[in-house]
């Protein structure tokens, strides 16, 4: 099914950001299988638009900037190297989107369990 980056959130979103961190990855709804190389080739997909443990450190690493006003409820996140930009709820939400529109692109084919 093919979803709006713009309207992905909670499952769908961290879906879309594992798919823009790991596009040759052979991936379900739920996990995400990559050769390592010890043996160990599964793992969950993470939470990053809802945990700033996970969702924090691509922030940085990316070089999103965020900005948010105290009397306007969106927060807009955007890569200036690249010029794109997103909106969202949250700062983590913003962020996440920019980042899969960066690397996917405004729509996204998710698995039918997703969306």
């Amino acid at each position: 099914m093919l979803v709006k980056v713009a309207e992905a959130k909670g499952a769908t979103l961290d879906w879309m950001v594992c798919r823009a961190r790991h596009p040759h990855a052979d991936m379900s709804a739920t996990h995400v299988w990559l050769d390592t190389g010890d043996g160990e080739d599964d793992f969950l997909i993470e939470q990053t638009s809802t945990d700033w443990a996970q969702g924090g450190p691509i922030i940085d690493r990316e070089k999103i900037s965020i900005r948010q006003w105290t009397n306007v409820p969106i927060v807009h996140a955007y890569m200036p190297e690249g010029e794109w930009s997103s909106d969202g709820e949250s700062p983590l939400i913003a962020a996440m989107r920019c980042l899969v529109v960066s690397r996917l692109g405004e729509e996204v084919e998710v698995p039918d369990g997703l969306s």
